[in-house]
């Protein structure tokens, strides 16, 4: 990799993902992506992390470059290393850049500096979002996160291809001044080895549960508030809250106030191999999201056999379908949660739907169907 730029021989087959603003959670998809392009000529993998990133389907590339940083509570400095990690990944894209002909952005926030440069280069682009970029930010302040309507602007312009989940997010997303250059694609798989139903709906404790990030847009707080009226009203029933996150100890405050800690289980982060183990314990997983992409929690639960009820954002309205493979709740206000948590452990056809869930999961996301439509995508483009 040495040498100057113009000064190798060109060999533009290649393809390169660029991925930074990594936690914990985000480790599985970015990996599942990279094992679906590595058959297809992925070359580079460049990667800003925050958090130990475990990439267990990668050990076969070689080129692959982390790049570390902290973050901070304090907008300015966030937005600061924010651009310094860019302008990392932009340099190090740079200097091999002859290796491949396509780039895949995988993130939400605006990548405009690698973007412009890929853009100079004359390098084709792609931004494959996973969560709804409008709703993300470097601050929780409306007022400091408004300077990033700018550069996400700029990148929706700029780059060549949008790759969204699903239809439904064009219009969720207000995409819909760039749906000429919108494609449909994901990088959902599972292992349904390891994702698989090994107890039996009616031989599962009285558990309902939640997994993932003890964070706002997550809803976790209004599902937390919604527990005193669902064990009131389901007395034999315990809750297993899964995850870690900045909303941790005020949860914990919450649930001792009300007097209800001792029927809720809180283990912390739940690690992936760990996840299937939960998942066959729980007779519903409830997810009441602001926000979604498609989350991998949703079809690895209804891998194992385990009814979801979730909110109709994002995807989700794309393989829940009330009643039918799972449940959907109106809103995630705690009333309506708890209303909804009742109806569902009290469904006759529970057992029903869940194995309805389970099939579709199975014949939807496979490896194989998931590569296929990425072939589809790749030649699309």
């Amino acid at each position: 990799m040495r040498g100057t730029i113009g000064m190798k021989e060109k060999d533009r087959s290649g393809i390169a993902v660029i991925s930074f603003h990594i936690g914990k959670a985000f480790s599985v998809p970015l990996s599942h992506l990279v094992s679906i392009l590595s058959a297809m000529g992925l070359s580079y993998l460049f990667i800003g992390v925050y958090e130990k990133l475990h990439l267990p389907n990668t050990t076969f590339l070689k080129n692959i470059f982390f790049f570390n940083y902290r973050t901070s509570s304090i907008f300015i400095v966030r937005l600061i290393v924010y651009l310094l990690l860019q302008i990392k990944i932009s340099f190090r894209l740079l200097l091999v850049n002859h290796k491949f002909g396509r780039v895949i952005f995988f993130m939400s926030l605006p990548p405009l500096i690698p973007l412009l440069i890929v853009k100079m280069l004359r390098i084709k682009s792609y931004w494959l979002i996973s969560a709804n970029p409008l709703k993300l930010s470097l601050s929780d302040d409306s007022k400091t996160s408004k300077p990033m309507g700018l550069p996400l602007r700029l990148c929706f312009r700029l780059v060549d291809y949008i790759i969204l989940y699903s239809p439904i997010l064009v219009s969720d997303w207000q995409l819909e001044s760039y749906r000429h250059k919108i494609l449909i694609a994901h990088e959902h798989f599972l292992d349904f080895d390891i994702f698989t139903d090994t107890i039996p709906m009616p031989d599962r404790p009285r558990l309902i549960g939640y997994i993932g990030r003890l964070s706002k847009e997550k809803g976790i707080e209004n599902f937390v508030r919604a527990l005193p009226a669902i064990l009131s009203n389901q007395q034999d029933h315990h809750v297993l809250i899964g995850g870690d996150g900045e909303l941790n100890e005020k949860i914990k405050a919450f649930l001792q106030e009300e007097g209800i800690l001792g029927r809720v289980d809180l283990p912390g982060w739940t690690s992936h191999d760990d996840l299937p183990g939960h998942l066959n314990q729980l007779r519903l997983l409830v997810l009441p999201s602001y926000t979604e992409g498609l989350p991998n929690i949703v079809l690895e639960a209804m891998a194992c056999g385990t009814p979801v009820l979730a909110t109709p954002v994002g995807a989700i309205p794309d393989i829940i379908v009330d009643g039918r493979t799972g449940f959907i709740m109106e809103n995630n206000s705690p009333e309506c949660i708890a209303k909804n948590v009742i109806r569902a452990l009290n469904s006759p056809k529970l057992e029903q739907i869940a194995e309805n869930g389970r099939q579709f999961a199975g014949e939807i996301f496979t490896f194989e169907s998931t590569s296929a439509r990425w072939k589809e995508v790749l030649k699309e483009i």
